[in-house]
């Protein structure tokens, strides 16, 4: 059986992010490439629209904001007992 380079790109990114199964990491932005033909592809992996923007330098394409982001809750912190 051959691996394809994406997907074994993809399972090592995974396996270092320490991501478990329903926890993906969603990035509030989104680079949208323009090919050829206008199949130029999504990558909704950046944090800031600066790296975002920084990416399709040179290569085409514009940010977005990725309409699956959500902003993570922060946690109430539990009050700590007296010692």
């Amino acid at each position: 059986m051959k691996i394809s380079a994406p997907l074994l790109l993809a399972l090592a990114i995974y396996a270092v992010s320490g991501a478990t199964p329903g926890q993906a990491q969603t990035y509030p932005w989104c680079a949208v490439y323009s090919g050829t033909d206008g199949d130029g592809g999504t990558n909704c992996g950046f944090a800031t629209f600066q790296q975002c923007q920084a990416t399709i330098a040179g290569i085409g394409g514009w940010c977005e904001q990725n309409p699956r982001y959500s902003a993570p809750r922060e946690r109430p912190h539990a009050p700590r007992s007296a010692r």
